[in-house]
């Protein structure tokens, strides 16, 4: 059900979704936490309400979409306010503000944040430069930001390096979850030898290489190499003394795990879409000090436009053959 108050209150929107209440038998008891999605009002602002419904039906939530619009228009907010099938195991309030109300957004979701719950802030598209800083992410105790969505992502991450707070996080992270747990491992299987260096190969605006390449200089404590090639992330290459390991994803949705003494073995490297990884985040309400330690490797990490390694992938169409 989809309810629109155009040109309303805030004071009006919560005596609705009282009386939606009373009539229809919903309930917040089951809501877990508040999600308050930070974002300006156009044609992705669907995309961005599916994506928190999907992840909504793991975690049972309120989501409160606050859609910036023009801001020289005449002060107004338009309400909408969706319950049941239009929002997944969630209870969805989109706020449109205008005019000077958009600088003040925070103010209108604080009305509608359910009490005794967590609060978590995402910003889908260009965060403010200090999250927990911002109005909206000091409502928050996790900040979720997305570097991908930047128009420069590199620029981005050191930002975020830079302002970086207990609970902020990025989906950036978020997508190399099982590219880490892959790699970590390779590595607790015999041989024990250490690494000494280690190539991380991916697209020039991929940040998700770029903090992968960070997450290995800081906790392995040996050079990392950024090579700048291809799209997205394609490979990551670990060198040690009884031969790499490497881990590489030519195209698609298969990638290939490469260790001394062991058959070549095809692993599940698909792209994660939003809704996994919004999922993901929302599963923890404590900071992660492992992506603040991958923050800290970025300085640490040499970068590259040409790859050396035999395992480099060249443009994401090569096969796994034809680069070994």
């Amino acid at each position: 059900m989809i309810i629109d108050l155009p040109a309303t209150t805030t004071g009006k929107v919560n005596r609705q979704i009282v009386d939606l209440r009373k009539s229809g038998g919903a309930v917040t008891l089951g809501r877990v936490l508040t999600l308050v999605i930070s974002t300006d009002d156009n044609v992705q602002t669907e995309a961005i309400i599916d994506a928190a419904n999907d992840a909504s039906r793991e975690h049972p939530c309120r989501v409160i979409v606050l859609a910036r619009g023009a801001r020289k228009a005449a002060t107004r907010l338009d309400a909408q306010i969706r319950v049941g099938g239009d929002a997944g195991a969630s209870e969805v309030v989109v706020l449109r503000l205008y005019g000077p109300l958009a600088d003040h957004a925070a103010s209108a979701a604080v009305p509608f944040l359910l009490p005794d719950t967590p609060v978590m802030a995402w910003w889908p598209g260009e965060p403010p430069a200090n999250p927990a800083a911002d109005p909206v992410g000091q409502l928050a105790t996790r900040r979720i930001t997305d570097a991908s969505s930047s128009k420069n992502p590199g620029r981005a991450l050191l930002q975020r390096a830079a302002s970086y707070a207990p609970g902020d996080t990025d989906l950036s992270w978020s997508r190399l979850t099982t590219w880490r747990a892959l790699l970590a491992s390779a590595l607790d299987q015999p041989p024990y030898d250490p690494v000494r260096s280690a190539t991380v190969t991916g697209g020039p605006d991929s940040p998700s290489s770029d903090l992968l390449a960070g997450w290995l200089a800081a906790f392995l404590d040996v050079p990392v190499k950024r090579v700048r090639k291809g799209e997205g992330l394609g490979s990551v290459v670990l060198d040690r003394v009884s031969g790499p390991v490497a881990l590489v994803r030519p195209a698609g949705t298969a990638g290939v795990l490469t260790q001394p003494g062991q058959p070549d073995r095809s692993v599940a490297l698909g792209r994660r879409q939003i809704k996994e990884c919004l999922s993901e985040e929302m599963r923890r309400l404590d900071s992660d000090e492992i992506y603040a330690r991958a923050l800290q490797g970025l300085t640490m990490v040499k970068r590259s436009r040409s790859a050396t390694s035999r395992f480099a992938v060249d443009d994401g169409s090569a096969s796994h053959e034809e680069m070994v």
